[in-house]
C-alpha cells in the first residue's frame, strides 16, 4: 500500500471525527512530520505518515524526539490498522 493510500484514509477519519488533518510543507524546517491532527477539545497531534514497513528519514527521528521532549504527541503510521489504532485511541 502506499503511503498516499494511508495519508487519504487518515484524513478522512480524522473529519469523521469532527477535526482537522493539515498537511504540513516544511520548506524551512526539516524532519517536521507530514501531517498536525487537531481534534476537539485542543488535542493536537503530528503524525509522520510512512509506505508499510518503511522508517523515518535521516533528520525525522531527531525531530519527532525534539517534540515529544517539548511535550506533544507524536506518532509514526505505516499502516490502516495503525490510522484505526489511532482513530480508536483518540475518541
Amino acid at each position: 500500500m502506499k503511503e498516499n493510500k494511508i495519508e487519504v484514509f487518515l484524513k478522512a477519519e480524522v473529519e469523521k471525527l469532527g477535526g482537522l488533518c493539515i498537511k504540513f510543507l516544511a520548506t524551512y524546517f526539516t524532519g517536521i512530520p507530514d501531517r498536525l491532527v487537531l481534534l476537539p477539545g485542543g488535542r493536537m497531534y503530528f503524525v509522520e505518515l510512512k509506505a508499510p514497513g518503511k522508517k523515518p528519514a535521516r533528520r525525522q527521528p531527531y525531530v519527532i524526539t525534539l517534540l515529544q521532549k517539548l511535550g506533544f504527541n507524536v506518532l509514526v503510521i505505516d499502516t490502516i490498522d495503525k490510522v484505526n489504532a489511532f482513530i480508536l485511541w483518540v475518541k
